[in-house]
């Protein structure tokens, strides 16, 4: 998606250990009208998918799961990173490491919201590591519904996620693939 490549290369600040900043249009700040373009781009990915319900985690993946519900017309769901006294009744459960917190997450979503009946789209702002996707494939499978595919916005194809998630036979479409970056020129590299 050359809009959102275009906006990488003039937004996006490189930071030392891999990190790409893209808080002041993509996961802080938040442009809706790029999130509506790339809301646009999932739909025409995944037109032909039976798509009953999207699947993401909070908290940066929320905004943009929304706008490309809008063009499915189906409830979002966010997988969410700590129990609370809002969640009653059973859940699915899982551990995800962030690549960003260095932290690892109990992650649930309530089974009242993911079920056997669900044809799920995960979407998620950024694929580094890939463990935030495992997790949420695990949940996906914990409530015996099925993967119609994953959307990206950003994959780091120099890191394993993406690599590792294809293994698994799921369909993963990422708008800007990232395979290189240098923190001393700001230089972002894209796969074509």
């Amino acid at each position: 998606m050359e809009l959102l490549k275009e906006r990488i290369r003039k937004d996006g600040v490189v930071k030392k250990g891999n990190v790409l900043k893209v808080d002041s249009f993509l996961n802080h700040q938040m442009d809706i009208q790029l999130f509506n373009e790339i809301g646009k781009e999932f739909k025409r990915l995944f037109a032909a998918c039976p798509i009953n319900k999207i699947l993401t985690i909070e908290a940066s993946g929320i905004g943009i799961a929304c706008i490309v519900a809008q063009y499915f017309d189906v409830p979002v769901v966010f997988a969410k990173k700590a129990q609370s006294i809002n969640i009653d009744g059973e859940v699915y459960s899982t551990k995800i490491e962030s690549f960003t917190h260095k932290k690892i997450y109990d992650v649930i979503v309530s089974k009242k919201f993911l079920n056997e009946n669900d044809k799920v789209l995960i979407i998620d702002d950024f694929l580094a590591n890939g463990c935030a996707l495992a997790g949420l494939i695990d949940l996906v499978k914990s409530a015996g519904a099925s993967i119609e595919g994953i959307g990206i916005v950003v994959e780091k194809g120099f890191q394993k996620g993406g690599d590792l998630i294809r293994s698994k036979g799921v369909r993963l479409e990422s708008l800007a693939i990232i395979e290189g970056m240098n923190d001393e020129t700001g230089e972002i590299f894209f796969r074509d």
